[in-house]
This record gives C-alpha cells, structure tokens and sequence, in this order.
C-alpha cells in the first residue's frame, strides 16, 4: 500500500483535502470547531469538536456529498500572511486555534492561513491551486480522540480520508484497504479465538486464549530449539527491577517516559521492567570468566512493560506487555564479527522457514561530527561499523545505512520487513554495545591475565512473540502451517452411530503421534460441520464414512480446498509427517 505522506504531490493533495473536508463539515454543522488536520501515511484525518452531536456512518456519505458540491465550484486557494496579533484577533473565538497559535515559536513572525471561499483555516501549507483539483477521495471511518492525545482533555471526532489524483488509484486504494480488513490480526485473532483485550485488565494487555498458547509455544519451541543448537543459555529473570538497576544501566535517564511509574514495597522502588539487558548482565558478572568461556550466549523469553500511548495500542502488534525473543551475547571484540555473522544467519534461516522474502536491512550508524551524542572512541566505532558492513557484504544482504541513527553506545541492525498490509515494521534487531558492560563493571581474563571488558550484542530474532504472531497472522490470514495451527486435523464422522467408533480410533492413533486433533461429533449435517471448519481454518479435515471405516481408509480435504482425496491410513500419516517436517502448508 502507498505511504501517501512520502509521496509529495498526495501529501499536498490530502492536507488540501483534509481542509475541504473541514469546511464541509463547518456547511452541514456550523457550530463545528477545528484542531488539526494532517497528512498521514493512510491519507488525512482531521479532529473535530461538534459539541454534543455525535457522527454517524451515514453521516459520511452526506459529508462526502457535501465536499463534492464545494470542490465542483472549483474556488481557488489563496494563501493570506497574518502577524501573530492579527491570527490571535481572526481566532478569538476559536479556543482550539488559539492554543496554536500560542504555542508557535517565538520567531514565527508570518503566521499562515489558507482560504477557499466561505472558509478559511489555519496553516502552513502548501496545497493545491484550486479545490477543483481535488475530486477523487473517499472518507474512510471516523473515531474518538482526545484533544491533545491526553484523556484528561475533552474527546474530539476524528474523520479518516484519503484522496488521489484519479479514479484508478482511489479504487486501487480502496481495494487493498478491504484487503487489509481481511487480514487486520484483530478481527482473525477473535475470530480464530487467538486472543481477547478486557478493559478490566487494560489496553495493551492482551490475553492469550488457549489458541493463542499453542501458537505461542510453537514458536518458543521453534526459537528455542535453534537457540539451543548454537550453544545459547536460557534463563529466568524477574519482571520488575529496583530503580537503582535502571539507574545504573542509565535507562532511567534515557528512557523513563517509556516506563510504568515506580512502586515502594518496604525500603525499595521498583519499576516494571521495559529490557532485559539490565538482569543479564547481573547473570554475567555473577562469576569470573575467563576469555576462553567467551562467547556467552544468555537468552530469555522475557515478559516487559512499556508505556505506549493509547492511541498508539494494537491488538498484538503493539501493546504495553509483551514477551521478547531476548538474548545477550558476551564477546570479545575480536568475536563480534563471527557472532554478528551467526546472528544475521540465524535471522537469515528464520526468515527462510517462515517464508519472509520481503525485507531489507538497517545498518543505523553514529554521526561522528556529533561528538555529545556517541560514545567518545573513534578507533571502537570505525572498527565495529566497518565489521558489520562487511559481514552483510560477505551474505550478500541488501541494506541501507542511516547516518546519525544509531544508539549512544553501538551500531545497530534492524530488520525492516514489509507485511501483506500496511506499513514496514522492524522484526528482527542486533545492537552492539560496548557502555553497558562499563556500567555494570563487568570483565573477563584475556590470554595475558588481565582484565579487560566483554562487548555486548543485545538480538532479538521475532523481536516480540506478539509483534511476529500478529506478523503471522496478517501474512497467512490466519490459515497457519501444520506446525503452527492451534488445530492441525479435524474429524468428521458422517453418522456418528456408524463412524464414530472408527473416528474416535483415528483420534488416538494421531493424538499418539503428537498431533493436535479435534473430532467434530455433533449432532449437526455433514455440510455444516465442513463448512465451519473451513472457517475455523484448520488444516487438514477428514471425513469419515461407511468406505473409510471398512478399508482402513482417510478421506480428507486440505484448508481452501474442494477436493476430496482418500488414501490409506498409513499414507496419510506418511503425509503429515512429511508436511511437519519440512514445514509446509
């Protein structure tokens, strides 16, 4: 889907837009005051204070008709230059520009508005000549806002549109936003019982329904597995930390705003915590280690807490509890670009398994003019970029660096990847840290007997097991793979005082095998049995009849299709196992 906002002509078109719909709504409710109205990656939205009237669904069309009207007019644009004495005097009765106005910077001495016959609007422009120009657009949904973003303030209405230079692209637009409403891990996820939110426990808290588990631990096991195989030891640590760690890893200062606020329990505070760095590195200096030991390899499964705004909460996708796929590596600097390179391996064969072809990676490097920002060592900074430049070269990645981006105490890899729908977001993470490890005063034995200082590489491979499940979800419309289906076989006895017996045989014998099963006995026809689990998605259905039972036979039919294919008992054991290895659909 286009990122309308990086596209500079349908930036401007819908800022015009989002403006021709405000002076359709000031026509239909006069009373109606405005806050802002922006350019974002899906199109415009503006946040509108209608006092006690509330928009309805079929307000929209009428609102739609309304800016048609005003844009068939085809009045011009024109852009008017105010002193800020001048703008305060033209909104006096306006308390939500006014509050604009005041919070401009001191400097700003043109203040800009924007008319187009009866209306006029506060803004810095640009747009179009004419909204004559501006006839192909759809207004979306409309949603609750708080003014400001903070839930003390009054609920503003917020009004979706979008709008493009032809009919073509709008119905292009259009088309895929239904496709993203097919895919939206949301509506799956309570569909296929994955998981529920419950305003009792809060936003952002999402609860994992039995469904939810098995996927879940599918992919722990998945992880684990290969984690396990390339020498990594997983722990336990608690999910709250006493502020004086945060203080120490110097997370405090730098990432408070992104905390829980703090609790006392007895002579202590503690905060929920929102990284595990801080727990393994206490792991790590738990006991000398000399530079033979080295690399360690720590990771956890690890539950933390982030603060995100409201408005920002979605579904798994972005949430305020989350379970990272968490590990710390403990290296010798001579070690970063082997343990880099299996990093990025690893990231490589995940990506393999799951299918995941449309990515790209983010090299996020220091500006070295800025010398208040980064940690102060040239030499530690030119050899580490330089190691892991060259070990993406030597795979052969495609990536881009982003001067100036990375943290004040290492370069970074991200993993951008480009969902079904919408926006990129970043799955996987590598960061190279040569400060925490200062912090924490942790040390090894070199080969000369002294001391020196391990380096860090902070990786997460799924990043959050929620981001990567709602990943899943969206890229497979929830039809997962055997492995990963919550359900992988269901049974289907045609008569149960005739098939069930032979049903209930091939339950046991799948169940033995490890597979996840459900039999399907109920009282209701045939058609409507298959067609519900058709709905429920599960893999593999079989329907067991007279045919079957007497020749030791299954007859199944595979999710999204009508065929029906019978083979031995044998063979389709044959079959499972073969697709559960090699983890196919």
């Amino acid at each position: 889907m286009i990122n309308i906002k990086e596209n500079e002509r349908l930036s401007i078109m819908n800022h015009s837009c989002a403006h021709l719909l405000a002076q359709a709504v000031k026509h239909l409710y006069p009373h109606a005051m405005f806050w802002v109205g922006p350019v974002i990656e899906e199109g415009f939205y503006y946040d509108i204070d209608l006092g006690d009237e509330v928009i309805k669904e079929e307000d929209l069309e009428r609102l739609e008709r309304e800016m048609k009207k005003i844009s068939k007019d085809g009045k011009r644009i024109v852009r008017h230059e105010l002193t800020k004495a001048e703008a305060l005097e033209m909104f006096k009765d306006d308390p939500y520009k006014l509050d604009l106005i005041n919070r401009m910077d001191e400097n700003e001495n043109v203040i800009s508005v924007y008319s187009q016959g009866d209306f006029t609007d506060l803004c810095r422009g640009p747009h179009v000549e004419t909204v004559k120009e501006l006839k192909y657009f759809k207004l979306i949904k409309f949603s609750g806002a708080y003014w400001k973003g903070d839930s003390k303030n009054k609920m503003l209405q917020r009004i979706y549109g979008a709008c493009f230079e032809n009919e073509e692209d709008l119905n292009n637009y259009m088309r895929e936003l239904e496709e993203a409403k097919e895919r939206d891990h949301r509506k799956i996820g309570s569909a296929l019982e994955i998981f529920m939110s419950h305003d009792l426990v809060g936003k952002g808290m999402p609860l994992w329904l039995p469904n939810g588990a098995i996927i879940r631990k599918q992919l722990e096991n998945y992880i684990y597995k290969k984690e396990q195989e390339m020498g990594y030891q997983h722990v336990y640590t608690p999910c709250v930390g006493t502020v004086d760690l945060y203080k120490t890893s110097g997370h405090w200062d730098h990432y408070k705003e992104n905390m829980f606020p703090s609790m006392k329990v007895d002579d202590e505070e503690f905060v929920l915590r929102p990284m595990n760095c801080p727990h393994h590195m206490l792991i790590y200096g738990n006991k000398l280690h000399s530079y033979r030991d080295l690399p360690i390899r720590i990771g956890e499964f690890a539950t933390d807490f982030r603060y995100e705004a409201s408005g920002a909460v979605k579904g798994l996708e972005r949430v305020r509890c989350m379970c990272q796929n968490d590990a710390h590596l403990f290296v010798t600097t001579e070690q970063i670009g082997e343990e880099f390179k299996k990093v990025v391996g690893l990231i490589l064969d995940v990506y393999k398994d799951f299918g995941i072809k449309n990515y790209k990676f983010r090299l996020s490097l220091r500006d070295p003019e800025d010398k208040e920002k980064y940690f102060d060592d040239d030499e530690m900074w030119n050899n580490a970029e330089n190691t892991l430049r060259a070990v993406l070269n030597d795979f052969g990645c495609e990536y881009y660096e982003a001067i100036g981006e990375a943290a004040f105490y290492g370069p970074k890899l991200d993993v951008e990847v480009k969902p079904a729908v919408g926006p990129e977001v970043t799955l996987s993470t590598c960061q190279l840290d040569f400060l925490l490890p200062r912090r924490f005063e942790l040390s090894y034995i070199d080969s000369k007997g002294e001391k020196q200082v391990p380096v860090v590489l902070h990786r997460a491979i799924f990043g959050t097991f929620d981001r990567f499940t709602a990943f899943i979800i969206e890229e497979t419309k929830g039809a997962f793979p055997l492995w990963l289906a919550p359900t992988q076989v269901n049974i289907i006895p045609v008569n149960n005082e005739y098939h069930l017996e032979y049903a209930l045989k091939i339950k046991e014998e799948l169940q033995q095998q490890g597979y996840r099963v459900n039999l399907d006995s109920r009282d209701e026809k045939l058609s409507y049995r298959m067609r519900e689990a058709q709905l429920n998605k599960i893999p593999y259905n079989l329907i067991l009849g007279d045919k079957e039972r007497d020749n030791e036979q299954i007859s199944y039919r595979k999710f999204g299709s009508d065929q029906t294919t019978t083979i031995s008992k044998e063979d389709f054991m044959e079959l499972l196992n073969k697709v559960l290895v090699n983890k196919e659909n």
